[in-house]
This record gives C-alpha cells, structure tokens and sequence, in this order.
C-alpha cells in the first residue's frame, strides 16, 4: 500500500457564510470545508478511515471489507481509497434484491474502482456483525480487515479527532451532520469539553445513537437536534433541493443530499427562530458526501444547478 497521503491531510479551509438573515440576526456562520480535503475520499470518510487503512496494513491485511446500502456514501469512499492505497476492497451490500437490477451509479463507480460486491438479504444484512455471518463472509471471500458499516469504531473517531484545531475555540458551538455517531465522537474527543457541539441525525429516532457515541467518548457536551431528518435517511423532499439551491447561490458550495443539506436547513430555521442570542460564532462542520450526488441525482433528477 503507498499510506504516505493518509500520514499528512492538511487542514481545510474556513469558509464564511454571508446571507442577509445571519447579518439581520447579528450571526456568523463558518464552514469548515472537510469536503476539501480529497477529491474522492473527502471529508470524514477520509478521516473514518484513515487509521483503519494504517491499521489493516499493519496487522498485513490486503483487503479490507465494509457493509452499506445501495447508495452509501462510505461504500464508495472505501472503493475509492482501495484504488488510492492501493488495497483491495469488498462491499458487502443490502438487498439481494439489487441483483435483478442494473447497478445504480455509487455501486457501479465502486465496481469500476476494483471493489468486489457482495449483495445479502436485507434479513442477512441485520446480522452483520455476528460471528457467524463474518464466518460465512470469511469460507467465501477470504481473509479480510473489517470495517464497520460507516466506518465509525475507535480508529475512525481517532481520525475524526484530527480534525479538531485551534480555530474551533473560535466559535461557540460547532455543528455536524449525524449518521452513524462517529464524527460527533471524534469532534467531542478533540474539543474536550471546550465548546458545545449540535448534532443534526439524517435519521429518525437517532437517539440510539447516543449509546454508541458513549462506547467512543465520555465528553457529553453536545445535544441532538432531532427534527430535521425529513422523515427518515435518504428522505429527500422538494423543499430541501430548492433550499440546497438557494444556500448554493448565497454561498457557491454544494452540499450532499443526504446529510449536510439537512444540517444547513436546520441552522438556518433555528437562526430564523431565534434559537441563538445575536452575537453568536457558529462553526458548521462540512462533512463531504458529495460523491453520493450522482447516486441521487440518477433517481430524481438535478441537485443543484451550477453557476
């Protein structure tokens, strides 16, 4: 494997937010452009792995295996970095389903990537971390290093913790999407207990989620703000594409569908209800995902139109 780049990710960029809300209102927002930091592999799934990929090699594995959905954002990130590292990479994916269908686009730049597919029923998918089903993984595919769905375990909160810089103690609160619970950790671990942190889960009923994040820190200052997952994850309504649009044409920055755009939309209501006191320094984590766009766009059309 060539790990030279994962030794040395630099840091990303700050970028302000100028909106005539956040200057009617006395409120700076900042976006931390993690989605900056690889053109494929970018923002916290570069981070989640990063020490997992250190770690395979060390321990001498040549291939790494992860689980995902059809259109997950890890999946591709992980094929991406088999190309990049030079490892070879397994998706195992939900929906034996998926078999009878032609492969959507995330799974096909995956497969084009050197990523082999193996797709399980949605029942079998449910047990992927028992022993059993790793062992039947292991009689089909070989040895492997496993990855967990999301790539969030402790080597994936310990690349996530590098993130965190100086600059944060800058802001008063520092917000981040949610999905598996493993950036939200990675972030309180490298603040330690100096700012609040918001998290904004893509999902319904993410207070599960808070058990996890217990495994991999014991800092607690943080809250969920659980009302704008939009009815569940991958849930993509028509007033979170024309906000995607409009926060693109105040901003020139994209964001993905699935995660930061509900993030986005979120703040911005809770600017709008006043939910911050005037003066506040608001310091929004853009986690990347935008490989998982093409994915989307193949089933409904246009994201965002470009300037």
């Amino acid at each position: 494997m060539n790990l030279a780049a994962l030794h040395n990710i630099s840091p990303c960029p700050i970028q302000n937010v100028n909106m005539p809300l956040l200057e009617e209102r006395n409120i700076k927002l900042d976006i931390l452009r993690e989605d900056m930091n690889h053109p494929l592999i970018q923002g916290n799934k570069l981070r989640k792995l990063k020490y997992n990929i250190l770690e395979a090699h060390r321990l001498g594995f040549e291939t790494i295996l992860s689980f995902g959905g059809a259109f997950s954002n890890h999946i591709s990130a992980l094929a991406a970095a088999g190309k990049a590292f030079g490892f070879n990479s397994i998706g195992v994916i939900r929906g034996d389903e998926l078999t009878k269908q032609p492969l959507n686009v995330t799974l096909k730049d995956a497969q084009e990537r050197g990523m082999k597919l193996d797709f399980v029923s949605r029942s079998a998918y449910r047990s992927k971390n028992h022993p059993e089903f790793i062992k039947t993984l292991k009689n089909h595919w070989g040895n492997f290093f496993i990855v967990p769905e999301g790539g969030s375990n402790e080597l994936g909160v310990k690349g996530v913790t590098e993130m965190v810089d100086e600059r944060f103690l800058d802001y008063d609160f520092i917000t981040t999407a949610v999905g598996s619970g493993g950036t939200l950790a990675g972030i309180l671990q490298g603040l330690k207990n100096q700012r609040k942190v918001l998290g904004f889960p893509a999902l319904r009923n993410a207070d599960y989620l808070k058990d996890e994040i217990g495994k991999w820190t014991n800092f607690r200052n943080y809250e969920f703000i659980n009302t704008y997952h939009f009815g569940g994850f991958g849930k993509i309504p028509p007033d979170l594409v024309t906000f995607a649009q409009v926060f693109y044409e105040c901003s020139e920055i994209v964001l993905d569908p699935l995660y930061t755009s509900k993030m986005f939309y979120g703040l911005i209501d809770l600017i709008e209800k006043n939910y911050f006191k005037p003066g506040t320094r608001l310091l929004a984590i853009h986690t990347g995902g935008l490989q998982g766009i093409s994915g989307v766009e193949s089933r409904m059309g246009n994201w965002v139109n470009r300037l």
